[in-house]
């Protein structure tokens, strides 16, 4: 297959330092792929300052949207336990306070983030990916919340993100009975936006983030931090924020320009896909 992503020559000093992922571009899109196929990319403390590090980052730079993928046979297996058992109670409410300001920052970022998801996604992997908007799915993925089992419980931001994509009962379950659902049950279940063969997981993200990439960035913007925000308001209130952004983006330059270009009939319409 064609090389979809190169090397990021000129990023911001405080990424090409960062040796725990691959940074890449193609164009407006960002590819950030986890680099402990080893230890099956779980996350450690490093990993996860690094994947902070790439999101604060982002701001000032060119780029419109991003993937997260991981190297080796699986996206994620979550946390790295051999890091973990020493912790006293104080240090352990630290620690996921870390991964929160990280998967925030993911989530609440300045660009919308696709994950692709194969092999293991797992615990604080499946964390990981809920903080993104969108998740591509290959075949070999599989999803388990195996926290009950090892006597610990979700830090990484699970009980809300995971919760609102697939429900308390059946995260109830998983993490009761370390109950692990493959890639169709997945799909069925919500976690995955889209389903693909093996291998094919890349392509698919960067083509949906080339895509996105080319919206309006404050259209983006808005969609990305006002309908979280909105659900966890009433429905006066969300109405009402609703209202607030809608005038916002409508304003903009940008926005303006594409509503004319429809108008005009300069842009395709909506048609029924296959």
């Amino acid at each position: 297959m064609a090389q979809l992503f190169e090397p990021w020559a000129d990023a911001p000093a405080a990424l090409r330092a960062l040796d725990l992922l691959r940074i890449e571009r193609a164009g407006p899109v960002l590819h950030v792929r986890l680099n402990r196929p080893a230890k099956r990319n779980s996350v450690s403390d490093a990993l996860l300052a690094q994947l902070h590090t790439v999101w604060v980052n982002l701001g000032a730079t060119e780029i419109r949207a991003a993937v997260v993928s991981g190297e080796g046979e699986h996206f994620c297996a979550g946390l790295d336990l051999s890091e973990v058992s020493e912790r006293n109670i104080t240090e352990g409410m630290q620690h996921s306070r870390m991964w929160h300001a990280c998967f925030d920052a993911i989530q609440f970022g300045p660009v919308p983030v696709i994950a692709v998801l194969h092999g293991a996604v797992v615990g604080g992997g499946l964390e990981l990916a809920a903080s993104a908007h969108i998740r591509v799915a290959e075949d070999s993925s599989f999803y388990g919340l195996p926290e009950g089992t090892r006597g610990i419980f979700v830090g990484g931001g699970g009980s809300v993100r995971i919760s609102r994509l697939i429900g308390v009962a059946r995260m109830t379950d998983m993490m009761l009975t370390g109950r692990v659902f493959g890639a169709d049950e997945g799909q069925a279940m919500a976690i995955s936006n889209y389903r693909v063969a093996d291998g094919e997981g890349l392509a698919k993200a960067l083509e949906l983030a080339t895509k996105i990439a080319a919206n309006a960035p404050l259209s983006n913007y808005a969609i990305t931090q006002a309908l979280p925000r909105i659900a966890d308001l009433s429905a006066s209130d969300g109405l009402f924020m609703e209202s607030l952004i809608s005038s916002i983006a409508q304003g903009d330059d940008a926005a303006k320009e594409r509503v004319r270009a429809f108008l005009e009939k300069r842009a395709n319409k909506v048609v029924k896909g296959p």
